[in-house]
């Protein structure tokens, strides 16, 4: 229920609403009229009606019904493929799923298209979705092609049988030069794009290995794997910034002005991902090539094998 201010008298309905309604445009709100989810003391009413004292304006605003993506034919780089699943060496600026903004042009458009129907798995939104890396992000993501696999691929991710690394390029160098990050991670209580460290009690639990790889003293940045064993958003890039180190290129949570490196992107990347097949009695083992904006830091750096199974050719 909306409060009538005396100097909105007179005032078209739809004009008082956008000053009321911020978050929805001019046009939502011509809509909303239409459609009979906004009514004036219990009745449909015309967005031209004028605002009069005493008014009771109740505003209803409908979940947004989930669009179905479509295919389309997006060029994708595929690290793997068989019959129940398929990873993707996903390119930093794609995003992963359809959403306000970003209604196509997605991975899962790409994959769509590459697939065939997937039948709405995981839904009609995010078919065989069951992880996601940030828009920004590079590197290894799995889809499932059937609901078996779905099934098994997100209690994977549940349960923490997966093996996630990640490279980053972080500003500075961290002191210890390798470590665990645990933390509580929730919405930041002023800006509700950024995620943050929370008091515990809220937030949810997020732990990140790290381990220095490499420091390059003229642009005062290292490189630094990140193993992840839980997936809240912006993980790594909230952990590196509790440590003082934000990523390279990071639009959100540095300033890339400030830093020395400015190779253009987000370096984030998702180098190595490994899940039990769900239908194959063997363990999969992935490994996306360093994109090449990772250069400076990679020059006479030992770069640590596998620990569990060898990388798995492309079937």
């Amino acid at each position: 229920m909306l409060i009538i201010a005396e100097d909105s008298i007179g005032v078209r309905l739809d004009q008082f609403l956008a000053g009321q309604l911020p978050d929805l445009s001019r046009a939502r709100i011509q809509a909303l009229i239409k459609g009979g989810d906004i009514l004036v003391n219990g009745k449909t009413t015309k967005a031209k009606t004028p605002i009069e004292f005493g008014m009771r304006i109740e505003v209803n605003i409908p979940e947004p019904e989930p669009a179905e993506a479509q295919p389309q034919d997006i060029p994708i780089s595929v690290l793997y493929e068989d019959k129940d699943v398929i990873v993707i060496d996903k390119e930093s600026g794609m995003v992963v799923h359809p959403a306000a903004g970003n209604p196509d042009g997605t991975l899962v458009n790409a994959v769509l298209f590459h697939c065939g129907d997937l039948s709405g798995i995981g839904g009609v939104e995010r078919p065989g979705i069951v992880h996601r890396l940030d828009k920004d992000t590079s590197g290894c993501i799995v889809v499932a092609k059937n609901d078996a696999a779905h099934l098994s691929l997100t209690t994977q991710f549940a349960n923490r049988d997966t093996s996630k690394i990640y490279l980053a390029a972080v500003q500075g160098c961290p002191r210890e030069p390798e470590g665990t990050v645990f933390t509580n991670i929730g919405r930041h209580p002023v800006n509700r794009l950024k995620m943050a460290v929370v008091n515990p009690g809220s937030g949810k639990p997020a732990i990140t290995d790290y381990k220095v790889l490499h420091y390059d003293a003229a642009t005062d940045s290292s490189l630094v794997m990140c193993t992840l064993h839980t997936g809240r958003t912006h993980q790594i890039r909230v952990h590196m910034l509790h440590l003082g180190h934000p990523l390279i290129g990071d639009p959100i949570y540095a300033h890339p002005q400030r830093q020395k490196a400015r190779p253009g992107r987000l370096m984030l990347h998702a180098w190595r991902l490994a899940f039990n097949h769900p239908a194959k009695n063997e363990r999969v083992a992935i490994e996306s090539a360093i994109p090449p904006e990772y250069t400076p830091w990679l020059i006479g750096t030992q770069l640590p094998e596998w620990d569990e199974v060898p990388t798995v050719s492309m079937m």
